[in-house]
């Protein structure tokens, strides 16, 4: 029997109550993390374990090759982690000069940061064995996992972009084609590449054999990531930097990280009382468009690499221009907004414990499959993050070598009165930053519980600043934001734009309440 996997009827989703939590994009990734907590593990684990899970059962948004970023509550103090990896130290800015540029394929490769990420975590935070935390991930890749409806859009669309590269027509098409709906699929080479990681504590990825082979294929083909590169990659501990909103702080990583558009924007909007406007009107959504279309211009005009910038996180954020910022909004006209960067292959997930541990972790390919170069035997599917470099010499985010460059993945935390309150993220390329908004003022001015800020329709500031809205977005709101206030609705209204959140809510007797979004695959678990 055919079976039609169309999902034709509007749902909803309830929040999770519980003492032990994780939230993320794909089912057996998010039990991966809940068999964690239930052997014995922590928060940290936990996220480690779904993380790594995820590589395998969602390669399209992330792989072994990714980037990740995570904000712990360790249950005492918080802590920032920046695993995002440079690019090759021989690159120059005129080696790029009159190319095709590095959106995809061997220019677009920077050095993975993922595994480091697991890594840190595990030996800073993790209650369990390192090895341990890989055994479902392992399991699912050797010996099949069942595709599910989200990723498989995703794999099909890859499979038309990245065919022309063997290695990964040989890891993730070897039948002309991405698997089914349903569909049973195995990674051997990347359960054997996870096995060598885990014995090794990460070192077989960056200074061992895996590192060696992925030189040996990437170099003759024109990647210029070294042995040297590799090897000298490190995550970078960092403190977060924060926005206050009523009496709620949200916390992001600072730069090179986008997370200071989202704080910028909601620094605007203590300006602007949205308690005074109802929930999605034309007033409300205006006000918080326009706050952070200019958070957006703010991050893609100065973030970078923090050893490049020229402008600091604290003068981005400083109330006096803040306030000066808010000045420029008008309630009746909408200000223009340069093109912004494109791209979006991400997964976020969220972990908590009865121990009051909280994490927020992402990570991700940066675009679909990323660069499409998986080195041949590994299944090691390498991101495309060079793609968030710039072309302008004089821009801090000029391409250049062993820099690191703008990221659009940011893990979000939020604390009330010093304590934590919320992690969450919203998954989706520029998407990220806006979805950050758009959920602390659901929640924290309108009260909305974490499943219903998820479930609402959302907005889209698209790539040239139009605006994309969301199947069920009332009408007439959307009328009097184009007639009546200047916004101009995108001619383009791609699903994916509107991300995929994840968020878990701490409530006052320290147990739990989570949602995860219907646009994924995924689910909130807990016991």
């Amino acid at each position: 029997m055919e079976i039609d996997w169309s999902l034709p009827y509007r749902s909803r989703r309830v929040p999770v109550f519980a003492r032990n939590v994780v939230a993320t994009s794909q089912p057996l990734a998010a039990q991966a993390g809940l068999d964690t907590l239930r052997r014995g593990g922590n928060a940290v684990d936990a996220a480690l374990a779904t993380a790594i899970t995820l590589t395998v059962v969602e390669p399209c948004s992330n792989g072994i090759g990714s980037d990740a970023f995570a904000i712990v509550w360790d249950g005492e103090r918080i802590h920032g982690l920046n695993g995002s990896g440079r690019s090759p130290s021989s690159w120059t800015y005129d080696r790029f000069i009159g190319s095709a540029g590095f959106e995809s394929g061997w220019d677009s490769i920077t050095v993975p940061g993922a595994v480091d990420t697991w890594v840190s975590l595990s030996k800073r935070f993790g209650k369990l064995p390192f090895k341990d935390l890989f055994e479902r991930a392992i399991r699912y890749a050797s010996g099949g996992f069942v595709v599910s409806p989200t990723i498989h859009t995703s794999w099909q669309e890859a499979v038309v972009t990245f065919s022309r590269y063997s290695g990964f027509r040989s890891a993730f098409a070897p039948r002309g084609r991405a698997p089914g709906i349903g569909e049973r699929f195995a990674l051997p080479d990347q359960a054997n590449t996870l096995r060598q990681i885990a014995e090794s504590d990460g070192q077989a990825f960056y200074r061992g054999d895996l590192a060696q082979r992925m030189v040996d294929y990437l170099n003759p083909n024109g990647c210029e990531i070294s042995l040297e590169d590799l090897a000298g990659h490190a995550s970078e501990w960092v403190d977060p930097v924060g926005m206050a909103y009523g009496d709620a702080t949200l916390l992001e990583i600072p730069p090179n990280g986008q997370g200071v558009a989202a704080l910028a924007a909601l620094g605007i909007l203590e300006y602007f009382k949205l308690e005074d406007y109802a929930l999605d009107s034309a007033d409300s959504v205006h006000f918080q468009v326009e706050a952070t279309k200019i958070g957006l211009h703010l991050a893609h005009t100065h973030v970078a690499d923090p050893d490049y910038m020229r402008t600091s996180v604290e003068e981005l954020l400083d109330k006096s221009s803040l306030a000066g910022c808010a000045e420029r909004i008008k309630p009746d006209s909408a200000v223009s907004l340069s093109d912004l960067p494109r791209g979006g292959g991400t997964v976020y997930l969220a972990t908590a414990d009865e121990n009051g541990m909280m994490v927020s972790l992402i990570q991700s390919n940066f675009s679909n499959f990323g660069s499409g170069i998986v080195v041949p035997g590994t299944g090691i599917n390498l991101q495309n993050r060079a793609a968030g470099f710039n072309m302008d010499p004089d821009h801090p985010n000029a391409v250049a070598g062993n820099k690191r460059p703008f990221h659009t993945i940011i893990p979000a935390f939020v604390m009330q009165n010093g304590a934590p309150l919320m992690s969450f993220g919203v998954m989706g390329g520029n998407m990220q930053a806006q979805g950050h908004v758009q959920m602390m003022v659901r929640v924290f001015t309108y009260n909305q519980n974490p499943q219903a800020a998820s479930d609402a329709p959302r907005w889209y500031i698209d790539a040239h600043g139009d605006l994309v809205f969301e199947e069920g977005f009332d009408e007439t709101v959307i009328r009097d934001l184009i007639e009546n206030r200047g916004h101009t609705l995108s001619d383009s209204q791609p699903v994916f734009s509107f991300g995929g959140a994840q968020l878990i809510y701490r409530l006052d007797d320290g147990s739990y309440c989570a949602g995860s979004d219907h646009r994924k695959d995924g689910q909130a678990v807990g016991f």
